[in-house]
């Protein structure tokens, strides 16, 4: 296997800035020249566990009983989020957030990250919660979400009994504090540089760039002098 340069992302798909920062770091990606030797992990976070499995208000409730904003404090923040997402081709409808814990749905994620797709569980459980109105917390829906993304259906419904995966999202969580998060997205790029936020994409392509030649320097790609002589090539031709 290939050594690859680790970016880590802790991120909780609750969280609009994770969202945005997470299109803002792709598109950073798809400019990096070295983007084939980058290892993208997404980490699980949790920014309120103490919220209930079942809706009992709605985001801008949420908001304004929980965290001590004024309604209107709330709706000025909501529609400038709103468009910073549009501004990066994404769509929020926070009128039809369901709030819910999100624990299932990291459980989710790390079922995908046994599969290769943890990145595409967090698209698609993203997609869910801001755009489509989806209850995250609900097994039904999670197990369609699971199948939207190539998941076994058996499998899923592992998540929801098998304490491995709670203990994997613990762990995460556990990780995230002795690393020093405090809040997300929080980008953490070979355990050298951390990008806290929704940065521009530009900021995280500089943070690439910075980390990945002090990454090379260590880890020297391997250049072989082949002198060449009849064999079979992968595609079955033998010449």
């Amino acid at each position: 296997m290939e050594n690859k340069m680790k970016v880590e992302i802790w991120s909780d798909v609750m969280c609009p800035f994770c969202y945005i920062g997470k299109r803002n770091f792709e598109t950073a990606l798809e400019q990096f020249e070295y983007k084939k030797h980058i290892d993208v992990v997404w980490k699980s976070f949790l920014l309120d566990p103490s919220i209930p499995e079942i809706a009992e208000e709605s985001y801008h409730d949420y908001l304004v009983t929980r965290k001590n904003m004024s309604p209107e404090q709330v709706k000025g923040m909501l529609e400038n989020v709103t468009q910073s997402a549009k501004q990066v081709g994404l769509e929020y409808n926070f009128d039809k957030a369901v709030m819910v814990n999100s624990l299932n749905a990291h459980k989710l994620i790390q079922l995908a990250k046994t599969k290769a797709l943890g990145n595409e569980a967090e698209e698609r459980l993203f997609r869910a919660f801001f755009t489509e109105g989806k209850n995250i917390a609900d097994k039904a829906t999670l197990v369609q979400l699971g199948k939207d993304i190539g998941l076994d259906e058996a499998e899923i419904n592992t998540i929801f009994s098998d304490e491995k995966y709670a203990t994997l999202v613990n762990q995460d969580i556990q990780e995230a504090q002795r690393v020093g998060v405090q809040g997300v997205p929080f980008f953490v790029i070979d355990r050298k540089y951390g990008v806290s936020g929704a940065q521009p994409a530009q900021a995280f392509l500089e943070n690439l760039k910075v980390a990945f030649a002090e990454w090379r320097k260590q880890n020297p790609e391997t250049k072989l002098e082949v002198t060449q002589g009849q064999s079979c090539t992968t595609d079955g031709i033998c010449e």
